[in-house]
């Protein structure tokens, strides 16, 4: 990310916050109640992948996000209020937790600006249940942040969330604020450098290739049968290194080999960490506008300019990746239209990536007020693009065929604002961090006429773009 400093100096009025937290604290005292209050203040512009780095610690649930195209990051640290879940109401409770927090707030911003508003952190998982006991995420976590720090058209928000009670102390609330702006201030000036991870010091342990290609020739089968049209399957990639990987690096190298895809990162609080750069958006919602993307079909790019267009040209008129294409985008608008909204689809494209492209449909809609973000997160996980179709014979599929948890791969991960604006991509080209151990994940769609050696060739494709990043 680029700093240049939108504003030299952050002026905080210490009395006048003095003054209304003291009178939002004599009202919880007279009520009997506590109150969340979201304090939000513009400051000189700052990598917020640093600001994760210095607030953050072991035990604290973080989330990043970064779309280095439209310039915009956001990081929210720690937990003013969370909540972890599982089970196929997930999505409802994860709606209602959102709601009675915001009841709860009192803003207090100087700003007309979307990231000055609270933001709600979101991970749900590929499935609803987990099938093993140790996969380190629920199955569904949102939490509002203690701390988040935005940039977007280059300016920069700090937002601290804290509690109000009969009993908390107001001075040092102020002064805690006071000490994360005074660390903030020292990161400004400071950029990165990319440090590629050193040769021979990790220890790669790939599953059985043949048992990928096995069940893409089994997939084959059941799809001529006419039981299924599509699946994605994926493989993973174990890594162990001979220290702890660096996520801050890792997250820059990926944002410098990825700078077209959604850099992410979040953690359980618990020392693991689930990280990626997904090209897939799954919904974008600004001011009732909603965008969303078919994205299905792939091909290499090229090593030269010439093979590179060749490669475009086969994948435009590709009769199997055109299919594939058409699923998820017919998925996509009929689902939208069962929520009664009325997906407006784009001029086709291609989504052109460092290693890879894929044919591209952008589909729009406008969200009335009645209709939570999380409604449509809902009704369109999984697409095709991650499941298959039909998508209930595509799911039970997955589960057969592969023997590791999907967890956070290929699922949901974004954030609402208290406007009902939100960010929603969909967790693909992403690792499992834990120390010095690493899982990889990767996959591909499987129809009429996939070959086995080349779904695996694009898998791997994949897999080795993540692993260049990890360092």
């Amino acid at each position: 990310m680029t700093i240049s400093p939108c504003r030299s100096q952050t002026f905080v009025d210490y009395k006048y916050l003095n003054q209304l937290l003291l009178e939002v604290q004599e009202n919880c005292r007279s009520h009997k109640n506590s109150k969340i209050v979201s304090i939000s203040l513009e400051i000189g512009l700052v990598d917020p992948l640093l600001v994760l780095d210095k607030f953050n610690h072991k035990n604290a649930i973080n989330f990043y996000f970064e779309n280095r195209t439209q310039g915009e990051a956001i990081a929210g640290i720690d937990t003013v209020d969370k909540l972890e879940i599982f089970g196929n109401t997930r999505f409802t409770k994860a709606e209602e937790f959102i709601k009675n927090c915001l009841k709860n707030i009192i803003p207090i911003s100087h700003q007309n600006h979307p990231l000055s508003l609270p933001h709600f952190f979101c991970t749900f998982s590929f499935f609803d249940q987990h099938h093993k006991t140790d996969y380190p995420f629920p199955a569904a976590t949102v939490f509002l942040p203690c701390w988040q720090i935005a940039v977007k058209n280059n300016c920069c928000t700090l937002v601290m969330n804290t509690i109000i009670n009969s009993s908390v102390n107001i001075s040092q609330i102020l002064d805690n604020l006071q000490r994360h702006l005074e660390i903030i201030q020292t990161l400004t000036n400071y950029s990165f450098k990319s440090e590629p991870f050193p040769v021979n010091l990790y220890n790669k342990i790939t599953k059985n290739d043949d048992k990928f290609k096995a069940s893409v020739a089994s997939a084959l089968e059941i799809i001529q049968s006419k039981h299924l049209s599509k699946i994605v399957l994926a493989d993973t990639l174990d890594v162990f290194a001979n220290h702890d990987f660096n996520l801050l690096q890792s997250l820059n190298n990926l944002r410098q080999l990825h700078p077209n895809c959604y850099i992410f990162s979040t953690s359980n609080g618990k020392g693991q960490n689930f990280i990626g750069a997904s090209p897939e958006r799954l919904i974008s919602i600004h001011k009732q506008q909603l965008i969303t993307d078919a994205l299905a079909g792939s091909a290499p790019r090229g090593k030269t300019p010439i093979e590179d267009g060749e490669n475009a040209k086969k994948l435009i008129n590709s009769t199997k990746e055109k299919h594939e294409h058409k699923l998820v985008l017919d998925f996509i608008t009929q689902h939208l239209s069962q929520l009664g909204l009325l997906p407006q689809v784009l001029a086709p494209r291609l989504r052109q990536l460092s290693n890879i492209q894929h044919l591209w449909t952008p589909i729009s809609a406008v969200v009335p007020n009645n209709i939570h973000p999380l409604q449509i997160v809902a009704k369109l996980h999984p697409t095709p693009a991650v499941a298959g179709a039909t998508r209930d014979i595509a799911c039970a599929e997955i589960r057969r065929y592969e023997p590791f948890e999907r967890g956070l791969y290929a699922a949901p991960l974004g954030w609402v604002d208290a406007d009902g604006n939100c960010e929603f991509i969909v967790g693909i080209r992403s690792a499992l961090i834990d120390g010095n151990y690493a899982r990889l994940y990767a996959g591909a769609g499987i129809v009429a006429g996939s070959d086995p050696e080349k779904e695996f060739a694009e898998v791997q494709l994949k897999l080795q773009a993540l692993l260049k990043a990890l360092v």
